[in-house]
């Protein structure tokens, strides 16, 4: 194993940590810790997100792993105290709604991994008001395709300070082998949706992917691509240009930021899929690129973020399915 540094990419071995000498910040995990309205059972969720005032968004699959012909408003924000729904937006919207990202002014987005049975949803990108008008979408509902107005299957969405909106795309079965044909990509657009431009594919090589599955930007305006079955984290400028790959904070499924932290969540390593890895939630130093705290979940999610408490949430997507709060020390 190895850590790259700079812009050059120079890379130096590194072995596994050992997870257990690591502190951990955290207390032990509460599984299925909040109540979707309507009261549970809570669906799959690949997603939770903190809006600009401290509000926690999260994703429930309609009770199940799909919204396909359900009714149920799936983008659910949540009291951080006590884990009741406050409000929930996006009824018959999605199909497999996965993504989810709250940018600068509210604004609730989240993409659309499958299509409906009909053919007639999915496979877009959705931009929320909080109170769940839609605002934008990008993709063609329903249709597949590798150009820039379509997605194969959209993982990500996050916004810059700017208003650019970045995509991934390439969520699908990836195990043992990538199909062929399936697009593995970040994609940029303008505020407006507007396609810009694109990079990568499929591959384990530098600037390429296999499963791109969560994105975040820090201070610098960096943007982090969870390049998650390659077991890594790759870093790129806002037009493509690869900075540096990591490979410290585990398998990464999703990410939060806030400052120089960075909490990455683990939700697959097995001796299996990454020997000498555990499940759990990697947080650590951007600026040293150095994991300091590992809190260990062997039922870990695949979304992280942090209350302003500085309570920790993670999002689940399979049995226990719903969010698992962590108590902070």
């Amino acid at each position: 194993m190895k850590i790259c540094f700079a812009l050059a990419l120079v890379c130096i071995p590194f072995a596994a940590p050992a997870q257990d000498g690591i502190p951990s910040p955290y207390g032990a995990p509460e599984h299925q810790w909040a109540t979707p309205p309507g009261g549970p059972p809570w669906g799959s969720s690949a997603g939770i997100e903190r809006g600009p005032h401290g509000e926690i968004w999260a994703i429930d699959r309609c009770g199940a792993n799909s919204c396909d012909g359900s009714d149920k408003a799936p983008i659910v924000q949540l009291d951080s105290a006590t884990g009741k729904a406050l409000k929930s937006i996006g009824a018959g919207l999605f199909v497999f709604p996965h993504g989810l990202h709250v940018d600068a002014r509210g604004n609730v987005w989240v993409t659309d991994g499958a299509i409906s049975k009909d053919g007639s949803k999915g496979l877009t990108v959705t931009k929320l008001s909080s109170d769940g008008k839609v605002l934008m979408t990008i993709g063609t509902p329903g249709q597949r395709g590798d150009d820039a107005t379509h997605f194969n299957s959209p993982s990500d969405v996050i916004t810059a300070p700017n208003g650019d909106i970045f995509v991934t795309d390439g969520h699908a079965p990836i195990a043992p082998f990538i199909p062929a044909g399936l697009d593995m990509r970040v994609m940029k657009f303008d505020s407006h949706g507007k396609f810009i431009k694109q990079w990568g594919k499929a591959g384990a090589g530098p600037s390429e992917f296999n499963n791109p599955h969560a994105m975040a930007v820090d201070r610098k305006g960096r943007l982090y691509v969870a390049d998650r079955v390659n077991n890594r984290i790759q870093i790129f400028t806002q037009d493509g240009k690869l900075i540096t790959e990591w490979k410290q904070f585990g398998r990464p499924s999703g990410f939060y930021i806030t400052g120089d932290t960075l909490y990455a969540i683990d939700a697959d390593s097995t001796e299996v899929l990454h020997p000498g890895w555990k499940k759990g939630v990697w947080i650590g130093s951007i600026s040293s690129a150095k994991p300091t705290a590992f809190v260990p979940d062997e039922q870990a999610g695949e979304g992280v973020v942090v209350a302003p408490n500085g309570n920790m949430f993670g999002a689940v997507n399979v049995v226990p399915r719903g969010i698992t709060r962590y108590l902070k020390h």
